[in-house]
């Protein structure tokens, strides 16, 4: 017989009890992507359209209405583009690993496994559809004549960041979401605020430069700089700029983490 005892204190995840439970990840990784398109009639082909329409709305709003997107190496839409792809990753798995413990409540309330595996099998479906959307903005850069230089090594960096602070607010969005429902009525409206306050269809050189310090003080900012920097080689980026959001990801990750776990306890009696 095994006995389940919660830990106790401000302890940490343990990696090995995840390890252990990598099968159930895998699983609902895929259980999340097939739920999202199912009963749509075009399906997995959305995550090819929606960055291509959503892209092409921006494009025409930030660069033909509002002229504010100035890109100097390639096309309005391909650049525009370029920041899109990050931002759906962003959104997509801070989002959903928010929505992810109240949508499994049965299951949290009647069966044990380590709760981080919800929220974190959200990530790995938005890695997924990251990877499609990268895999098309790669073939219509190249397509457009644009070729990549040394800076796209540096993409996994960015990436990665960008994983870890959603990730981050994932968790504290998910742990609250358990005690606060209306959580879920706000961060929609949190995500739209940093869709359009950060530079994703636009350059950070585009914001008034006495207001640009301040602007630089969303994490998110100088880690879309650099993702756009990676890929085409221009973008608003130096020590600073990228030791900040570095800094501001991981504090959010671990922190988040913690408290993630400190109330993981009591998730099955409240939600």
């Amino acid at each position: 017989m095994t006995t389940i005892r919660p830990s106790k204190g401000w302890s940490v995840v343990d990696p090995g009890e995840i390890w252990k439970f990598r099968d159930l990840l895998i699983a609902f990784a895929i259980r999340d992507i097939k739920l999202r398109y199912r009963q749509t009639v075009l399906g997995v082909a959305w995550v090819v359209l929606q960055p291509l329409l959503a892209s092409g709305i921006l494009a025409f709003v930030f660069g033909t209405v509002a002229g504010v997107t100035k890109p100097a190496k390639s096309s309005v839409f391909i650049f525009v583009l370029a920041g899109f792809i990050g931002w759906s990753l962003f959104n997509t798995a801070f989002t959903r690993a928010g929505q992810s413990l109240i949508q499994q409540s049965a299951l949290i309330s009647k069966v044990f496994f380590p709760r981080i595996i919800l929220p974190a099998s959200s990530v790995i479906g938005a890695l997924l559809d990251a990877g499609v959307g990268f895999a098309l903005f790669s073939l219509l850069a190249l397509f457009s004549g644009f070729r990549f230089g040394w800076q796209i090594v540096s993409l996994p960096i960015w990436l990665g960041l960008l994983v870890v602070l959603a990730f981050g607010l994932g968790l504290i969005n998910s742990a609250l979401s358990v005690r606060f429902r209306d959580v879920q009525h706000i961060t929609p409206v949190f995500a739209q605020i940093l869709l359009y306050g950060s530079p994703v269809a636009y350059q950070v050189a585009a914001v008034p430069e006495r207001w640009r310090s301040l602007f630089l003080l969303n994490p998110l900012a100088p880690l879309f700089e650099g993702l756009r920097w990676s890929l085409l080689g221009e973008g608003y980026i130096n020590l600073a700029t990228f030791l900040y959001p570095v800094l501001v990801a991981l504090l959010v990750f671990w922190f988040d983490l913690l408290l993630f776990h400190r109330w993981e306890r009591e998730f099955a009696d409240v939600i």
